[in-house]
């Protein structure tokens, strides 16, 4: 257990598991909790273990299930079909757009990730608390 209370929960899903530790010490090293999974299936068992997770990052092409198919079956699920949602992808197209925008997700990301543009939507989302603030300065 950390000694300063850490950020919102996340959850991180991307089928790359390079690219999933990376991101989930990215967003660990500004006080977020991070959880990963490498699969749709996987992703729907930590939301079910951790209630607390405020957002889900995820890939949008996977081999088993795509980010959509995680996205669909969050907005059907009564508990979390509020749940933003942030995608990332490198081969996002139209149709796809089209499909998270009436899926009401938060934003796409292009791979790779520009970190600072990801940085800015989570702490316009979760403030850091002040004392987080005083304890990094």
């Amino acid at each position: 257990m950390p000694l300063s209370p850490s950020r919102q929960q996340l959850l991180l899903v991307d089928d790359e598991e390079d690219a999933l530790l990376e991101l989930a010490e990215l967003l660990e090293g500004e006080g977020f909790c991070c959880y990963t999974a490498t699969s749709v299936k996987l992703a729907l068992s930590q939301l079910t273990q951790h209630p607390d997770i405020a957002l889900v990052i995820t890939d949008l092409r996977m081999p088993e299930e795509s980010g959509i198919a995680l996205i669909k079956r969050l907005r059907e699920h009564t508990s979390r079909q509020h749940l933003p949602v942030i995608v990332i992808s490198g081969h996002a197209d139209m149709d796809d757009v089209s499909d998270l925008l009436r899926l009401q997700v938060l934003d796409l990301f292009r791979k790779p990730i520009y970190h600072v543009r990801l940085l800015d939507t989570l702490e316009n989302l979760f403030p850091q608390p002040t004392h987080l603030h005083l304890a990094r300065t």
